[in-house]
């Protein structure tokens, strides 16, 4: 199980931000549930909601807090979700096991300055590094694209020059239609011209050359990590926190940016690729919270202070 826990804590690392404490206490939760597993001689990827079910009884059982029980409940859940995405389960057990409600958080965003900054920083890198930069925050930004999406992205799904929209494939395999506006298609077409010049020689040329943003690794394709450390790196550039910088920070700024500028939920579904538009819905909470601490923080009415008679 340790080599599916390691690629589940990359990817809500590199995808989501997740802050190392967070990572530290997750890894500590599947190696808890791994262990009971093991005592049941069960695998998890054979594990049913009867284990499932088990475990719940068996937290309670040894008397762990409520908060302890829900970030357990929390790290599986996702975990099994990861799993059925990438095709290691066909179901995911944990479906059924209820939690406490509780409010859901609202996801961090960036505001158009902050990538505008971002991209500034971008141009001071050397080479052809500075048009890749560029090319990987216009289309996460622009199009949306969940990280895996767009460091993987096919050299065959570049659209042809009068075609304003990008095919991805995403999540369980599924094809959707991303826009592709002026400035991720102008960051592109910069990067393809100087693209070449970043191919790796040898054995690995021919592995590389299938995807937009080649690289030396086995898979072929700038990595998910890379990309992580380049957004610090560009976010200390540019004087932002590195720590509000995430791929997974830019697509929820797409999504936001769209929603704020009047377009359906529906049409927001469709372009990040979400199976269900309740996911989607989230971006309408951000935008009203924007817009009350936009309110707060502005309107002279908002900041009078309130005198006595």
């Amino acid at each position: 199980m340790n080599n599916l826990v390691d690629a589940f804590l990359e990817m809500i690392g590199v995808e989501r931000g997740a802050a190392r404490n967070t990572l530290d206490a997750y890894r500590r939760d599947l190696a808890d549930f791994s262990d009971f597993l093991n005592e049941r001689q069960v695998d998890a990827m054979s594990a049913t909601y009867e284990d499932i079910e088990a475990f719940a009884q068996d937290l309670s059982v040894r008397g762990l807090s409520s908060t302890t029980i829900a970030r357990r409940r929390a790290a599986l859940r996702q975990f099994f979700q990861f799993a059925v995405s990438e095709g290691w389960r066909a179901d995911d057990p944990t479906r059924r096991w209820d939690g406490p409600k509780r409010g859901r958080s609202l996801p961090k965003t960036a505001e158009a300055a902050d990538i505008d900054a971002l991209l500034a920083a971008a141009t001071t890198l050397k080479g052809w590094k500075a048009a890749r930069a560029s090319c990987l925050i216009e289309l996460v930004y622009g199009c949306g694209l969940r990280v895996s999406e767009l460091v993987g992205l096919p050299l065959r799904a570049v659209p042809k020059p009068d075609i304003a929209a990008m095919r991805v494939k995403g999540k369980g395999g599924k094809e959707r239609l991303v826009p592709l506006g002026s400035y991720a298609r102008r960051a592109l077409d910069t990067w393809l011209a100087v693209r070449a010049q970043s191919l790796p020689e040898g054995n690995l040329r021919a592995e590389a050359e299938k995807f937009v943003f080649p690289a030396k690794g086995k898979a072929g394709h700038f990595g998910r990590r890379e990309f992580a450390r380049l957004l610090d790196e560009l976010a200390i550039k540019a004087g932002l926190d590195p720590k509000k910088m995430s791929p997974h920070v830019l697509r929820h700024a797409f999504a936001t940016h769209l929603v704020e500028g009047g377009a359906d939920l529906r049409s927001v579904q469709v372009m990040l690729g979400h199976a269900d538009i309740s996911t989607t819905q989230i971006y309408t909470h951000v935008a009203d919270a924007r817009l009350t601490e936009l309110v707060t923080r502005n309107h002279p009415l908002a900041k009078r202070t309130k005198k006595g008679p």
